[in-house]
């Protein structure tokens, strides 16, 4: 008959029984500190894979605008290349040469006139930083050329840009001019960027994508109101196009939109490429219209492993594997097969909005008609006794991350919720989003009022 343990039997150990990890004291090395002693790579495997799957499912995050899906031959390519350094173009030419193609490729596809330069980057940011930093150097150079004085430079954009650009003027003590938006008018236009352009004004930036609502700002009018500011009072200001959405979604879905280098106006765009360029981040974009415009001194020549080699970036070592990805999905969707991804996600967005929209609760405040993101706010009329930040802690009850947060300074009272429609979110999840956000709505009706700060003060969102 079996033996019945016992209390306080000490448990007996068999060398040739292996019941598996968890019963090894491994799994409680502290993670306070470094251990003195190093353990198995089951065990340590385990502890990272049982920590990391507490984050939320990141299909179902509807917050973030970065690709959380790739088939499974970019899988493999990623696990071939993660350990080349995108910095040794002497180690890795192939890679290089890669890069280089990728760049031709998207500045043929933003209608690049002729011969261009451009760069890879770790993301949309740091692109952003480089065009920044392009205006700067130039307008200075240009002062120094007329005898001028450089200080005091000032950038003009709308105060809807992403929180990169804030940054940019804080570390380059750069005034950043944020444009007033209104729930009228929640994009940059002609007049209200004119109104804050001055002799000082390095560039102007323009949202292709903006983040709270998803909608364009009106590129080519913005750069007609520029050429016309130059024939009358002489001042060139050039234009930068921040495309980490919308550059990689205007050309596939929207191709007669002039936004890009078909305005002379424009001299730089960046974008994502682990957004809408469908790739795992990250890995961002940025490419000038032609190669005076770029600035001579923002190229490094570095002597690196036995060779000189030109570099160009804030950031020094970084993955290669972005890269070669970018330039599979190239080859792997091609421009149909890109339009097809896009407008898949779009059709989705628009039928998520049409429904939610559609509530009475809810006022849209844009539709996925431009990027596949929309967002909307309460009802002037909503009389309930619930929040949208308490609806989107609701939500996560059902796995889902849609946030809700405050729009930008002066209509900072209003709070919106945004959803982002990727590639991976299909019909079959939207129907179940919208079976759960009734759901959720009905539970907070029948709950009740709520503390007013429960579940959590809304915070300023910056994906």
């Amino acid at each position: 008959m079996p033996i019945v343990p016992q209390p306080g039997d000490a448990p007996e150990v068999h060398a040739s029984v292996n019941p598996g990890v968890f019963t090894e004291e491994w799994l409680t090395v502290p993670v306070d500190r470094i251990p003195d002693h190093g353990i198995p790579g089951e065990a340590a495997y385990q502890i990272v894979h049982d920590e990391a799957m507490l984050d939320g499912n990141a299909r179902l995050n509807l917050a973030t605008f970065v690709t959380t899906w790739m088939d499974d031959y970019a899988n493999r390519i990623y696990a071939e290349s993660y350990d080349k350094n995108m910095i040794d173009k002497d180690e890795y030419p192939a890679t290089a040469a890669i890069e280089a193609k990728c760049t031709t490729m998207i500045a043929k596809l933003w209608n690049a006139p002729g011969a261009t330069v451009g760069v890879s980057t770790v993301g949309s940011s740091e692109a952003c930083m480089m065009g920044g930093l392009a205006f700067l150097k130039r307008w200075k150079a240009a002062r120094r050329a007329a005898g001028k004085s450089t200080e005091n430079p000032n950038m003009v954009m709308s105060s809807a840009v992403q929180v990169v650009w804030e940054r940019f003027c804080r570390y380059w003590d750069v005034e950043l001019r944020a444009v007033p938006i209104t729930l009228a008018e929640p994009v940059l236009t002609p007049k209200t960027m004119l109104d804050h352009i001055d002799e000082n004004t390095i560039g102007v930036v323009g949202i292709l994508g903006v983040t709270y609502t998803g909608g364009y700002e009106p590129i080519a009018d913005l750069a007609a109101a520029l050429d016309d500011l130059q024939q009358r009072t002489g001042l060139d200001v050039p234009l930068h196009v921040d495309g980490a959405s919308g550059g990689m979604i205007a050309p596939f879905l929207q191709p007669e939109l002039k936004w890009d280098f078909r305005l002379p106006r424009v001299h730089s765009i960046s974008t994502s490429g682990h957004k809408y360029g469908l790739i795992y981040p990250g890995l961002g974009w940025v490419v000038w219209r032609s190669k005076d415009l770029l600035p001579e001194e923002m190229v490094f020549d570095v002597a690196y492993l036995g060779s000189e080699m030109p570099t160009l970036g804030l950031n020094f070592s970084r993955p290669a594997a972005q890269v070669l990805l970018q330039y599979y999905a190239f080859l792997r969707l091609g421009r149909h097969g890109y339009y097809n991804v896009q407008a898949v996600s779009q059709r989705v967005a628009r039928h998520l909005s049409s429904a939610i929209g559609g509530m009475s609760q809810f006022e849209l405040l844009s539709d996925g008609s431009d990027t596949p993101v929309f967002a909307w706010r309460l009802a002037d009329d909503f009389d309930g006794v619930w929040t949208l930040p308490q609806l989107s802690d609701r939500l996560r009850w059902y796995g889902w991350q849609v946030p809700a947060y405050p729009m930008p300074a002066d209509i900072e009272n209003v709070e919106v919720m945004r959803i982002v429609v990727r590639n991976g979110l299909g019909m079959d999840l939207a129907h179940k989003l919208i079976a759960d956000l009734k759901a959720s709505i009905a539970d907070l009706d029948a709950a009740g009022p709520l503390p007013a700060n429960a579940p959590h003060p809304p915070t300023q969102f910056h994906h």
